[in-house]
């Protein structure tokens, strides 16, 4: 059974498009990562291997948020760990940000991929919006528990799951933003900055020169970061020439 075909079951179940009745009432992010290990919170569990949660030192002062888990993170069950994700902490390390221990973590946790011929690659199929808003109270737990000072945002989905459907990576990237709250509501947390950035997969297949598409403006947390340095109680990141 595919993970559409599956809609109705999960809806069957009373927990439908709602990943709310899974989260641990009490916990850190180990309570929550081992309650995602179980979500049924939307269809996309019946095609993924397992739950791809977020990953990293809980208060990382970076956090960045990729759309889905592809191929690999499914696989391995780590966010971040495929050639879009090796990607983009290759552009945080030339941007200065190599020395941040960052939280990673993904807009959905399943990963979803139409029915493809034996013997060829899984291609994820991107979350439409009941899922990613299925999904969304466990990205705003990790979000509070982690408090992170700024968010790196590769891509236009994930971009619309944190800042609303009006939002184009041409029209923001590079910018830092305010932060968002994806729960709805003004839960307290700390302030910090999100920037937007064009996914990687958009310049796997291109050379250094496509890959500066991505890094402009990674350079932003990177000052942004250095400014706070002191006065966030957290390890000061290095300072790198803006270039």
């Amino acid at each position: 059974m595919d993970a559409d075909a599956g809609a109705a079951s999960a809806a069957g179940s009373g927990q439908g498009y709602d990943a709310t009745p899974c989260l641990p009432t009490r916990g850190g992010l180990g309570a929550l990562r081992r309650a995602a290990a179980d979500c049924h919170g939307c269809p996309r569990f019946l095609a993924a291997t397992q739950t791809v949660f977020g990953k990293g030192p809980a208060r990382s002062r970076l956090m960045p948020v990729g759309e889905q888990p592809g191929d690999q993170e499914d696989v391995k069950g780590e966010p971040f760990v495929g050639p879009a994700g090796q990607l983009l902490r290759r552009a945080l390390d030339e941007a200065g940000l190599g020395d941040e221990n960052a939280y990673l973590a993904n807009v959905v946790e399943h990963f979803k991929y139409p029915q493809a011929p034996r013997g060829k690659r899984r291609i994820h199929k991107a979350p439409n919006l009941r899922e990613m808003t299925a999904c969304r109270p466990w990205l705003a737990e990790e979000l509070r528990l982690v408090a992170p000072e700024v968010l790196v945002v590769p891509g236009g989905t994930a971009g619309k799951a944190l800042l609303g459907s009006s939002f184009r990576v041409g029209e923001r990237r590079g910018v830092l933003l305010p932060m968002p709250d994806p729960s709805g509501e003004q839960s307290g947390m700390a302030p910090g900055r999100l920037l937007a950035t064009v996914h990687p997969s958009a310049v796997l297949r291109a050379d250094d020169v496509a890959l500066r598409a991505l890094g402009p403006g990674t350079r932003a947390p990177a000052r942004f970061l250095g400014e706070l340095g002191a006065d966030s109680g957290r390890a000061r990141v290095p300072r790198h020439p803006a270039g």
